[in-house]
């Protein structure tokens, strides 16, 4: 959905229009609760989450200060209450596995092509440092922009930059050494 149309939603919203906010919800809610279910590998308290994020976005829409994307404030407002899960926990790492991506495509053999590169992908993001780890999914799981996930983040974008340069080498460094040990 287009930054503008989200901007007039949450406009609306702040204004208290339900059906404005159910079409937020309904934009929104499928990349967020993907988001926060790499987080915490539990279906159940994600939809927690994402609800609770939701009556967030309610009640404070007025406050929007249009200081990023509608769609950066929503994933940060996720993020930070995700962040409150791992400190009540005690969690200081994410050791979450990201879900099987299966090609849906009737080609047998490319199926299990992309089942057994998704694994590779999957195996090579768990070995990445945290931080590394979540520009990745940021940048290319939500399509985020580096301004946007320094806002998240709460870092400047030079680091976002520089996590995702290094993310990307060790990504690379890892994936190549799973095909030369897959080929022998």
């Amino acid at each position: 959905m287009v930054d503008q149309k989200l901007d007039t939603l949450v406009e609306a919203i702040a204004r208290r229009d339900r059906l404005a906010f159910e079409e937020l919800y309904r934009a929104l809610e499928r990349p967020l609760f993907r988001f926060v279910q790499i987080k915490l590998n539990d279906p159940f308290r994600s939809a927690d989450i994402v609800h609770e994020v939701f009556l967030e976005v309610w009640r404070s829409a007025g406050a929007f200060q249009r200081k990023s994307s509608v769609r950066t404030w929503v994933f940060a407002i996720a993020y930070r209450k995700v962040m409150d899960v791992f400190r009540r926990e005690g969690r200081v790492s994410y050791q979450d596995e990201l879900p099987d991506q299966v090609d849906d495509s009737p080609d047998a053999a490319a199926a299990l092509i992309a089942a057994e590169n998704a694994e590779a992908v999957r195996r090579c993001l768990e070995g990445l440092k945290p931080e590394h780890r979540l520009a990745v999914e940021l940048t290319f799981y939500e399509d985020m922009s580096y301004g946007d996930i320094a806002l998240v983040k709460g870092v400047p974008e030079g680091t976002v930059k520089s996590r995702v340069f290094h993310a990307k080498q060790l990504l690379m460094r890892c994936l190549s050494a799973r095909l030369t040990l897959g080929k022998k």
